[in-house]
């Protein structure tokens, strides 16, 4: 029996220790609801549950970024909105502009409300903002953009209109300008005559059969054959005949009869630049025109249609054509000076990884950047209010087109959202599992350490009373 070392006593102090050890951080778990509160606790776990929480966090801000971009899209979205109603009620009135009924004062009220709703549109494109961003007013700087290309309405019989094809800063129109077709220009229909090339320019059927018949040509070909003037060597009939070349002659008013409209003819020998031509009878004079006299009504009218709402104004060049009468037109188009297009990027991930990168692009639509600037409707003729309607539908495609950009780019949104909100939940469900504490689990840890804590103070309070019997012994 010894007092000075009661091993009994230390025994059931260091286990009392381990138990309110135990006892003080299942209390720790309970009260915090984390089962890791240090380091120490689960040192692995503890390193996961941070980057975890790192991306949890960087995911929440990323869906709330693509909730403004969203918010952002919509704004714009909807100012657009409100321009293609302009541009809408702007074609109303161009079409209404175009009708050869209206008095002077009736343009000059149709122009004046274009004037009013095109100020509203650059009032729009200046104003709409999201968080102090311009949204339709476009980015520091300036571009010029060419317009889109018109064919200015030409339109023909049969293969007469051929192709038009628009580039990016030059248009082409093809036109066959055939005699004895029609073509419309800026609409007006005119009747195509023989060329100063095989026969005068006077073509009219009475005069080609007139120039026959007095005689005056040494040669004609009419429908394929070639005749040529030759005197008639018998005494009996010495007056000039043209010969077929088959041994049959014909007076000249004979040959002139076999001329009638719809005739193919050459007035002389046929040659690269003397070719057969159709001939007709026209009685519209002013609206019967040669190849050449069309064309120049085509390259006018071309260069009116092309300079609707343009800084820099479209000009044509000459027109070419082949042998086959296809004559072509090279537009270089009109173009206007505008703002760069907007762009801002939507980060939607919680790493550095530009494909977390979602990037909003925006024109500036001003009426200039729309290609509508200066719109006139009100000249007698009707001509520039039908021009203006062909500027006023590209403008709305191209606030259409806008807008169909920013519709898909907020469906791609909203699917990020939805995304980025799936990946949080699992995410948080996965740091839960190392983080919290199972309150249950818990309980009963605490409870046991709680029995062991209470048996040990009193296994403690005994081991100290066994010393006692040593005074028995000094009695």
């Amino acid at each position: 029996m010894v007092v000075q070392h009661n091993m009994q006593a230390v025994n059931a102090n260091r286990m009392l220790n381990i138990t309110t050890g135990a006892q003080s951080k299942s209390t720790e778990k309970l009260s915090s609801g984390y089962r890791i509160n240090r380091a120490a606790d689960d040192a692995a776990g503890l390193a996961i549950s941070e980057k975890m929480r790192k991306q949890l966090r960087g995911l929440d801000q990323a869906s709330t970024n693509a909730e403004d971009g969203v918010s952002a899209v919509q704004t714009a979205e909807g100012a657009l909105n409100e321009v293609q109603a302009m541009l809408q009620r702007m074609n109303e009135l161009a079409v209404q502009a175009a009708n050869g009924t209206n008095s002077e004062s009736d343009r000059d009220a149709i122009q004046s409300e274009i004037n009013q709703l095109t100020t509203e549109i650059d009032r729009v494109a200046e104003t709409t903002k999201f968080n102090e961003t311009m949204l339709l007013k476009g980015a520091n700087g300036t571009k010029t953009v060419h317009l889109q290309g018109h064919d200015a309405g030409v339109v023909g019989t049969d293969s007469a209109y051929i192709s038009f094809v628009d580039g990016p800063e030059k248009a082409t129109l093809t036109v066959k300008l055939e005699t004895g077709k029609t073509v419309t220009v800026a609409g007006q229909q005119y009747n195509i005559k023989m060329s100063d090339s095989g026969v005068s320019a006077a073509d009219s059927l009475s005069h080609v059969q007139s120039q026959i018949s007095g005689g005056t040509l040494d040669k004609v070909t009419i429908g394929g054959t070639t005749y040529t003037k030759i005197k008639n060597p018998t005494a009996d009939n010495p007056a000039e005949v043209y010969d077929a070349g088959t041994g049959s002659t014909y007076q000249f008013a004979e040959l002139a009869e076999m001329v009638s409209a719809g005739t193919k003819v050459a007035l002389g020998e046929i040659t690269d630049t003397n070719k057969p031509v159709t001939v007709w009878a026209y009685d519209d004079k002013q609206h019967t025109l040669t190849a050449e006299q069309v064309a120049e009504k085509i390259r006018t009218a071309l260069v009116q249609a092309n300079n609707i709402g343009a800084d820099e104004f479209s000009t044509t060049d000459e027109a070419e054509h082949d042998d086959d009468q296809n004559w072509t037109f090279t537009i270089n188009k009109g173009s206007v000076n505008v703002a760069n297009d907007l762009s801002f990027n939507l980060h939607v991930g919680s790493d550095a990884d530009m494909s977390n990168k979602i990037t909003v692009n925006l024109k500036a639509m001003s009426a200039a950047g729309l290609g509508i600037k200066g719109l006139n409707v009100s000249d007698d003729s009707g001509t520039a209010a039908t021009y203006a309607i062909d500027a006023i539908a590209d403008a709305l495609g191209t606030v259409s087109a806008q807008r169909s950009a920013l519709g898909a780019i907020q469906n791609r949104l909203e699917h990020t959202i939805d995304n980025l909100d799936n990946v949080v939940e699992n995410t948080t469900a996965a740091e839960s599992r190392i983080r919290d504490t199972d309150m249950a689990e818990e309980m009963v840890t605490y409870s046991k350490n709680n029995i062991l804590a209470q048996a040990g103070q009193s296994m403690l309070a005994q081991a100290n009373q066994s010393t006692q019997g040593v005074l028995s012994l000094l009695q």
